[in-house]
């Protein structure tokens, strides 16, 4: 098999499969969570952290954006996958100028993901030169300037790209976005455009606000909770001890997703020590096993037979709305062949899900990336929005909204001015602010930034964290766009793989984790972020940080800023006191960014507070027509040759976007691998395959292909023609010309792929 840096090496191991579990949580969940601390930070050590974790005093989980209680927290406000995050950044292990000395990139791409992040902390800026084969250590003044002499050569600003992680606090976003356009450039991509691009485009377009429209209290009053295309027991474990309140006080949980998830059959909460021995709550009341890709299908199905039943809040439709007899009459038109066929559930099924949502006063509809990054995400979650308007299940207690997302402050970032498409307000508003004119031309988002980078209109690649390689479609084609550039420049607490498919010339410049202790010259400093329930909320990590040439992200924004921005450019931000006080940037959020009146005043109250929401606040709807809109759309059609599957990526229980914590994933009984395809039994059969098998992956996209090679085959509870494998494994699977239409993101959840025995040895 051939062997290219940019993607993880073969597995030398055959993975371990065993029946997947039916409870989550319980005794395991502590056992494992204690065995990551433990070995990365020390048991004293990482303990103390653990119990600072999202506590008032405390700083932010680097996880997900789950909330944390407003009123009382218990004293291990923390999940399993949290506890996980933590230990990987509050490591005692270092990656120091003489671990790239004994190792050259080469050496280092040849490692798998696991083991690139198992190295530990990055200690020095690092760079590596054009035509090097090993990185050296730089000094941060040289490293700027660096930075600013290839800015300053561009031809125009916009040939530059600077991308953004969720991991980056409220502060280091704005000063960011802020450099950026004084810069001259809209170019400003995130992660967002890869995961809740399309919950914002569909929530905008029908319901006028691009977030959720819950607080956490609501799920204690909700009859009914819908999560859909989300593994909560996964990617948000702390869901679980909400949805078990909720389950075991009546409330009806429906499941959609391909995949019945361990984390909805049952939970055990692991501080329910009286509970370890049994099975469970149980929490999932039904589950509706849809295709990959059925859900507007299935969502049609849910409204025809609403509609039918006359479970319909009329007066809330005629107040409140617009559009509801179109919806109805193509709806009307649909024909429930087709609905269950596209949908792969059976009428009973929805039949019995209708009569639920029928009986329910208050329904949730929650989701994530099975949604939002399938090929009709943005008319999927339209279709959810249409569901709970015909209830009238908005701006009222335990009803509503719930995009749940999945980086802790990827809402804040996008709050924050991180968008390539900012609207004029936010860049009028910015303009009195710094005293300059700003650029008002849309930028590149994600995949826009990738074919820049590869067709050559954009030379400079900057990121503020996160790992754009493993994360980005199509792996090939996103790492000949970055080797393409002149300069790429990664701001890191850890390596990772993105760093070793370098431009002609590389940086790596270190940065303070959300554990660590911010000193800057007037002072300890804290930092912000916004939940996935628009909660802004302080962070003030408490560990030294793991050498003295590590910087904040605000240090580093503020120095670059003043290195590459001349004077006259600089419009009138006194980027050193920015540096020196946050408390200044928050100033300047208060008076660009509506809802943060008061802020470094309010910041410090116990539980931070609540953003403004028009919909949830006063049943108010910022659309052009003022009503909450319903949508109409086609029923998506599903045109498979005989021998091809759809294809969707996921994680694995021991993994948090693409920073592999260990290769296990417990829930689906997989242990000690991740190239591993979950088939039905039927399609293994019709394809002359075996369990264990080790097949190739070939997706289809137009007349152009792409391969991953050598994944085993596992015997898995899955629809038929459809099929699940790892990111970022099968990322290189995704075509980068495939993106959800209206918010331009990769198709991550529906891929059409054949699979046939694996030639690779």
């Amino acid at each position: 098999m051939t062997r290219t840096p940019e993607l993880t090496p073969p597995e030398p191991n055959v993975p371990d499969v065993s029946e997947p579990s039916s409870v989550a949580g319980g005794i395991a969940a502590i056992r494992h969570s204690f065995e990551h601390i433990v070995r990365e930070s020390g048991l004293l050590r990482g303990t103390g952290q653990l119990l600072a974790v999202n506590q008032r005093h405390g700083f932010d989980c680097p996880g997900c954006a789950w909330p944390d209680p407003d009123d009382r927290r218990e004293l291990t406000e923390f999940c399993e996958n949290g506890a996980k995050a933590v230990a990987e950044e509050t490591t005692t292990k270092r990656v120091t100028p003489d671990t790239f000395a004994r190792q050259s990139v080469a050496d280092l791409a040849a490692m798998s993901d696991h083991d690139i992040g198992k190295l530990g902390r990055l200690t020095h800026p690092m760079v590596l030169r054009e035509g090097a084969t090993h990185y050296a250590p730089i000094a941060w003044d040289e490293a700027f300037a660096l930075i600013a002499s290839e800015l300053k050569s561009l031809a125009s600003p916009d040939e530059a790209v600077f991308y953004t992680s969720g991991r980056t606090s409220n502060e280091a976003a704005f000063a960011y976005q802020a450099f950026v356009r004084l810069f001259g450039t809209n170019n400003l991509p995130d992660c967002s455009n890869m995961c809740h691009e399309s919950s914002g485009v569909a929530l905008k377009q029908t319901i006028g606000v691009a977030k959720g429209t819950v607080k956490l209290e609501d799920f204690d009053h909700a009859d009914c909770i819908v999560v859909i295309g989300q593994n909560p027991g996964t990617n948000h474990p702390r869901m679980l001890t909400t949805l078990q309140r909720a389950a075991a006080r009546g409330a009806a949980i429906i499941s959609v997703n391909p995949l019945f998830e361990t984390g909805l059959k049952a939970f055990t909460h692991p501080q329910q020590f009286w509970r370890w021995m049994g099975a469970g709550t149980p929490i999932a009341r039904l589950h509706l096993p849809v295709r990959v890709g059925g859900d507007i299908a299935l969502l049609s199905g849910l409204l025809k037979e609403l509609i039918g039943m006359n479970a319909v809040d009329h007066a809330f439709i005629a107040a409140k709305t617009s559009g509801f007899e179109q919806l109805a009459a193509s709806l009307a038109d649909t024909s429930w062949e087709d609905i269950v066929r596209e949908s792969g559930v059976t009428r009973e099924h929805i039949q019995e899900a209708a009569a639920i949502l029928a009986r329910s006063k208050a329904t949730i509809c929650c989701w994530a990336m099975g949604l939002t990054q399938q090929t009709h995400g943005v008319a999927a979650i339209q279709y959810v929005t249409n569901l709970l308007l015909l209830g009238g299940h908005l701006g009222r207690p335990g009803a509503g909204a719930c995009p749940v997302r999945g980086h802790s402050n990827v809402q804040g970032d996008r709050t924050m001015g991180i968008y390539e498409k900012p609207s004029p307000d936010f860049l009028q508003a910015l303009s009195r602010e710094v005293s300059a004119q700003l650029p008002d031309a849309h930028g590149y988002d994600t995949v826009e930034a990738i074919r820049a980078m590869h067709d050559g209109r954009a030379k400079v690649f900057f990121a503020m964290g996160g790992n754009f390689l493993s994360a980005t479609p199509d792996t090939r084609f996103t790492a000949e766009a970055l080797r393409r550039t002149r300069l790429t420049a990664h701001v890191s607490t850890k390596l990772n793989r993105s760093h070793l498919v370098p431009g002609r010339a590389a940086l790596i410049l270190p940065c303070l984790a959300r554990s660590d202790r911010d000193e800057q010259s007037t002072g300890e400093q804290i930092v912000s972020t916004e939940n996935s329930m628009s909660v802004v909320q302080p962070s003030r990590g408490k560990l030294s940080p793991p050498s003295e040439h590590v910087k904040s992200e605000v240090a580093i924004v503020c120095e670059l800023a003043l290195a590459a921005l001349p004077p006259a450019k600089r419009g009138s931000v006194d980027w050193a006191g920015w540096r020196a006080s946050y408390d200044r940037i928050r100033d300047s959020i208060e008076r660009v960014v509506p809802g943060f009146a008061q802020y470094n005043e309010r910041l410090r109250q116990p539980s931070g507070f609540y953003l403004p929401n028009a919909v949830r606040d006063s049943q108010t709807f910022a659309t052009p027509s003022g009503r909450a809109q319903f949508v109409v759309c086609p029923l998506p059609r599903t045109n498979l040759a005989s021998d091809q599957l759809v294809l969707m990526t996921l994680r694995s229980h021991d993994q948090f976007n693409t920073t592999i914590y260990g290769l296990d994933d417990r829930y689906r009984g997989i242990k000690n691998g991740r190239r591993v395809i979950f088939l039905n039994q039927a399609d293994i059969r019709a394809r002359g395959l075996t369990s264990g098998q080790h097949v190739d992956i070939v997706s289809h996209f137009g007349t152009s292909t792409r391969r991953a090679d050598r994944f085993m085959v596992v015997p898995y509870e899955i629809p038929e023609r459809c099929a699940a494998a790892y990111f970022p494994e099968a990322n290189v699977l995704v075509p980068v010309d495939s993106v959800v239409p209206g918010s331009n993101t990769p198709t991550y959840k529906t891929i059409v792929v054949t699979i046939a025995p694996s030639q690779a040895q």
